[in-house]
């Protein structure tokens, strides 16, 4: 078993670092907010007075984090106290551009290093069911595929330093898009009668099958584990849509790339964010949908 430091605890990385202590690990974690540092010392993880002091003596540093300038920040204050050799994985969703940029500073120092986004959301990382989009030399994939099997169940490598952060927004796109259009199907069919069971029946099985709809249809009823089901509170958030859709969008204008649909998904889960709706689950986008037809 490992010695891990795990920097960032929240939604997210709280049941993360969870389960790396259940798998037998020694976890010593931090956060700045005093709650998640409380729930993972409950949790059975010893808690460091500072990211720098969560490192000392780690053979892995995890770390969870909102954006890349969090990232960058913390990466600059760890890698000079970690020893040469030290495996460092970056969990967060960030832009491209940052990910590279960490890598190279692992490089620097002679640490091992792996950019490493989920998909899954908070059930998928209580339940160890995240997938991990990796990039980073194969030698470091190496050594982060036990530790990373330990908090999901699908790792796959991607490709060089930055190529996880890469397959996740290209993943996110896809996923925004396809609910907002479930979305729009559904409220179609509201106003032409038809129920919300009999069209899921019919598309579930036929060419309008897919995730959105079979995993997380965004109307109450016929997947009871959706958050349609429960107010739409968030699995993955309206506002965390938005972050990775603009993500997406920037690093399309970065690599010249025209991506129209997913340009018109970042605009309408910006409005329904700014309606105040940013922290319900991204499926409830329906709602706004909806509203549009009172315009």
């Amino acid at each position: 078993m490992a010695n891990i430091a795990f920097i960032g605890l929240g939604n997210m990385g709280g049941p993360m670092a969870a389960n790396l202590v259940k798998a037998g690990h020694k976890v010593t974690a931090f956060d700045l907010v005093a709650a998640s540092r409380d729930q993972a010392k409950a949790d059975g993880a010893a808690i460091a007075e500072t990211s720098v002091a969560s490192v000392k003596g780690a053979d892995v540093v995890v770390t969870m984090l909102p954006a890349g300038k969090h990232v960058l920040s913390v990466w600059n204050e760890v890698i000079p106290a970690m020893a040469k050799g030290t495996l460092i994985i970056d969990c967060s969703t960030i832009d491209v551009e940052s990910a590279k940029q960490a890598h190279a500073l692992a490089a620097k120092s002679g640490a091992l290093s792996v950019d490493a986004p989920v998909s899954g959301g908070t059930g998928g990382a209580k339940g160890v069911t995240l997938t991990f989009m990796c990039g980073g030399e194969e030698k470091a994939f190496a050594a982060a595929k036990p530790v990373l099997e330990n908090m999901g169940k699908k790792l796959v490598h991607c490709g060089g330093a930055g190529a996880g952060q890469a397959a996740k927004i290209c993943n996110n796109m896809i996923l925004g898009i396809s609910m907002i259009g479930v979305g729009e199907a559904f409220a179609l069919a509201e106003k032409l009668g038809l129920s919300h069971q009999a069209l899921f029946d019919v598309a579930s099985t036929s060419s309008g099958q897919c995730w959105a709809l079979t995993s997380y249809c965004p109307v109450p009823g016929p997947v009871p584990a959706s958050p349609a089901n429960n107010g739409y509170k968030p699995g993955f958030a309206s506002n965390l849509m938005v972050k990775d859709l603009t993500l997406a969008q920037d690093a399309a204008n970065a690599a010249g790339a025209v991506t129209p649909l997913g340009k018109h998904a970042q605009e309408l889960y910006k409005a329904f964010d700014a309606a105040g709706h940013g922290g319900v689950d991204f499926s409830g986008i329906i709602q706004h949908v909806r509203s549009l037809a009172g315009k």
